[in-house]
Order: C-alpha cells, then sequence, then structure tokens
C-alpha cells in the first residue's frame, strides 16, 4: 500500500505560490531531503538570507519564461536558465539570494533542501551548476525524462552531490508509461507538476494536494507512471536516509541543537559573509 503525504498550499500576495512537501524532526520519511517547494515567481522572492548545515537546490522547468539570478557571499554569481539546476551545499554557512532575471515574467521551479551528511555539515559551504543543454535526456515512446541528479536507463547526470540523490524530471503524453527503479537502500517519493499521474495505479494531480511516498514497498523496487487523461508531469526523487536529528531555525537546519545555536551566533556575527545590496 501507497503511503500519502500531504502537500501544503501556499501563496505570498502575486509574486510566489508553491506546493511544500516538508519532513525534517518530527517526520524523517523523506529523509534526506528535507523540504520541496513546486513553486511559480514572479518577483524578488528571496532577497539574501542565510543557511546552514544542509543544501539548497533549485532547478527550473523547461516552461519557465525567465531564468534565476543566483547569488551568494562566495562570491559566485550565475544565470539558473530554464531546465538547469544549482546546488548550494550550505555547510557551515552562507548567505544567498535568488531573484528572477526578468520582472514581470514568471519562473517555475522546484527549491529543494536537501540534508547533508554530519560530517559535512561544519565544512566550508561550496557551490555547483549544471546548464540545461548538460542535463541528460532520456526519450521513451510518449516519454521524456531529464535527469539532472542520479541516473536513469544507463544515462548518468555529470554531478556528484554530497548527499547520494536522485530527480527525474518526466514528462508523459496522454497513454504514456515508464518503469522507475528506486535504487536499493532508497526511499522515493513523487510529486505531480502538470494534469494527472497514475503512481501504480494511484491518481495524483495538484488539485488533491497529495503525494505518494515510500515508494516502492515491494521487492521489485519499480515505480509506474501513467498519464490516463491527457499529458501529465512529474519528478521522481529518491535518496538514501542519513538517519540523523533535524533541528530547525528558519533557513537553517543541523543534527544538533548545540550545532545550531553555533550557526545562528556565527550569522549574526558576520561569519556567513554579506551581499551587497543590488
Amino acid at each position: 500500500m501507497t503511503a500519502v503525504a500531504r502537500l501544503q498550499r501556499m501563496h505570498h500576495g502575486s509574486h510566489f505560490r508553491a506546493f511544500t512537501l516538508r519532513g525534517g524532526q518530527s517526520d524523517q520519511s523523506i529523509d534526506p531531503f528535507l523540504a520541496v517547494d513546486h513553486a511559480w515567481i514572479g518577483g524578488p522572492t528571496f532577497p539574501p538570507h542565510p543557511h546552514a548545515g544542509f543544501s539548497a537546490v533549485s532547478y527550473l522547468f523547461l516552461d519557465s519564461e525567465t531564468g534565476i539570478d543566483n547569488r551568494d557571499a562566495l562570491g559566485n554569481r550565475n544565470l539558473i536558465q530554464p531546465g538547469g539546476l544549482h546546488w548550494t551545499a550550505a555547510g557551515s554557512g552562507v548567505v544567498h539570494e535568488e531573484v528572477p532575471a526578468e520582472p514581470g515574467k514568471t519562473v517555475h521551479m522546484l527549491q529543494v533542501f536537501i540534508n547533508l551528511p554530519l560530517d559535512r555539515q561544519a565544512q566550508a559551504p561550496f557551490a555547483f551548476s549544471l546548464e540545461a543543454q548538460d542535463v541528460p535526456v532520456v526519450q521513451l515512446p510518449g516519454v521524456k525524462v531529464r535527469v539532472p541528479l542520479g541516473s536513469f536507463a544507463g544515462v548518468a547526470s555529470p554531478l556528484s552531490p554530497p548527499t547520494e540523490v536522485s530527480l527525474l524530471d518526466i514528462s508523459l503524453a496522454e497513454g504514456a508509461e515508464v518503469q522507475i527503479p528506486v535504487p536499493e537502500g532508497h526511499v522515493a517519493f513523487v510529486m505531480p507538476i502538470d494534469g494527472e499521474v497514475l503512481v501504480d495505479g494511484q491518481a495524483f494531480n495538484l488539485a488533491e494536494q497529495a503525494l505518494p511516498v515510500k515508494l516502492p514497498q515491494r521487492d521489485d523496487r519499480v515505480v509506474t507512471l501513467r498519464a490516463n487523461q491527457g499529458n501529465a508531469k512529474a519528478v521522481v526523487f529518491s535518496g538514501r536516509p542519513l538517519h540523523q536529528p533535524v533541528f530547525w531555525q528558519g533557513p537553517l537546519a543541523l543534527a544538533s541543537q548545540e550545532a545550531l545555536d553555533a550557526a545562528i551566533e556565527a550569522y549574526q556575527r558576520g561569519a556567513f559573509g554579506t551581499l551587497e545590496p543590488r
């Protein structure tokens, strides 16, 4: 039987609306993922803000009207184009900012918070990107699978992230079906993005605000996606659980209260760096 998690619908003015899945201290069913926002952004929603203890990953869907102007206190600045991915491993702490590149245009994206292994949480922050044209793509009858993280059908992402995870962006034509193997030892879940997708025969869409988690709970470890009513789009996430405590405060998440307190103090004294006003 498929376990189901509830999505939280969020709306902030005209700039930001999202469907959010959140795990963490009380619910580690999506470990090593901490939270996933499926968001539409039309304004400067993410001004300079701190991160520590985990990775903040931004993935833009190909239908985004514009890209994201991304910068951080390490001196990195880049344009995340539609179809591209940017990974910030915050580690011991960094200040970060993301703004739509063209005012008035909408970014369609995922913002994914992924926990870092305990021994990496105190390491220096770093960042890397994957350009849209470098994301591997698998074409099957009626199915397109983009592979920004992990692997599928013998095709692997060129990235080696600090936490073992997979992210597959899957588009299905009406009537099409695809089977997605889940790596041994991984927890998996599916997020519907557009249309109605059947996950192992059970229908999910954004209107229902639910999604299947802990997939699959069978020996074959294969998830079957199908589009029965029109085209559909979904993202399959999987990752090897870290089984670590998670102590949250705003955009900081560490493995102990002591580490969290130390990160807050470090940020307050400016150790995360600063960003000049635009």
